[in-house]
């Protein structure tokens, strides 16, 4: 049997964190799978460096890589003579530098989450998407009780998830808002995300004259309570390569607002399992959230179309299945 490794040397939960801790379960039914790092949470199995090293001169093993660092160590594995075969995933649209692109060269593999992820970085890739843990992410029974456990006022709630940035689009979301809160009190703004140092300050500026209407909560560890909270999860990016915040809120009943990004159409159905914008229109926004927030059971159905489409579309076995043919595709070779 195969051994194949998730690598995270990052100390921050991020969204390739929430990959890793749920596509590892999933391969680990069919194949013995491990972690190595920090950053993750417990019960994911592990494997030690000296446990590594031994037997990856003793067996075959497939180190995947998600961040250059972890490539640059499953390269030096290989390097020592090890029998490691290395898959390198990359998660953004963002055009590589040489050095990302130069040591992607020494993948076996590499998979990329979407075909426009795959054009900009201009090497042979396989198109492998994420899914996510449907146990996980799934509607509340009472998404009226969900959210008014989460303490944040009003009887519906209104947000972003992510890392708080200009170009994740916060302020546009923010701008887009300004005028119809007054008009909506049963209606309550979040930001759930990590802002630092100058990001955080602009942030606050935006909310001025509004600040008890669009709350600031910060990161949270357990981001299951906002899905199943909000009613209207707003993804206003102005470019993303794959994130798992549209999938997960999908899959939770929540009805999504996006901003029109090239790789959307493939999951989201404009007013049947979601809602698309384009980047940067403020105005479109506006109108957009001015009529669901008018039509609050409208939101709730189009909330339990996307529910459906996620869990027969977007599980994590279906990227286990693709993954695992890729990994014994490179083993046989």
């Amino acid at each position: 049997m195969t051994l194949i490794v998730h690598p995270h040397f990052h100390k921050r939960y991020t969204g390739v964190t929430r990959h890793v801790e749920s596509v590892v379960p999933a391969l680990a039914k069919d194949a013995e799978t491990r972690t190595l790092g920090s950053g993750l949470p417990a019960g994911l199995p592990r494997i030690t460096w000296g446990e590594l090293i031994r037997r990856s001169h003793q067996e075959p093993l497939v180190w995947h890589a998600h961040r250059n660092n972890e490539l640059l160590a499953g390269m030096l594995l290989k390097a020592l003579g090890g029998k490691v075969r290395l898959v390198f995933t990359r998660h953004t649209a963002t055009v590589p530098s040489r050095f990302t692109r130069w040591i992607a060269r020494g993948a076996d593999a590499l998979v990329s989450l979407t075909s426009q992820v795959a054009d900009v970085l201009a090497l042979p890739s396989t198109v492998i998407g994420h899914g996510i843990d449907l146990k996980r992410f799934r509607p509340p029974e009472d998404r009226d009780a969900a959210w008014a456990r989460l303490g944040q006022g009003g009887r519906y709630g209104i947000g972003v998830i992510g890392r708080i940035r200009k170009e994740k689009g916060q302020g546009d979301f923010i701008e887009a808002l300004r005028p119809l809160l007054p008009e909506r009190p049963e209606w309550q703004a979040v930001l759930v995300g990590l802002a630092k140092g100058p990001d955080q300050a602009w942030v606050n500026g935006l909310r001025q004259g509004i600040e008890d209407r669009v709350r600031f909560v910060g990161e949270q560890s357990s981001i299951e309570p906002w899905y199943q909270g909000m009613s209207i999860l707003v993804q206003p990016s102005y470019s993303e390569g794959y994130s798992l915040v549209y999938l997960e809120a999908m899959a939770s009943g929540c009805c999504v607002v996006a901003s029109k990004l090239p790789h959307l159409g493939a999951f989201i159905e404009h007013e049947r399992t979601g809602f698309f914008f384009e980047p940067g229109d403020v105005k479109g926004l506006r109108e957009l959230l001015s009529h669901l927030t008018r039509e609050p059971e409208k939101v709730r159905q189009v909330g339990r179309n996307a529910a459906e489409e996620a869990h027969c579309r977007f599980g994590v076995e279906h990227e286990a299945r693709a993954l695992g043919a890729l990994y014994q595709s490179l083993v046989k070779c």
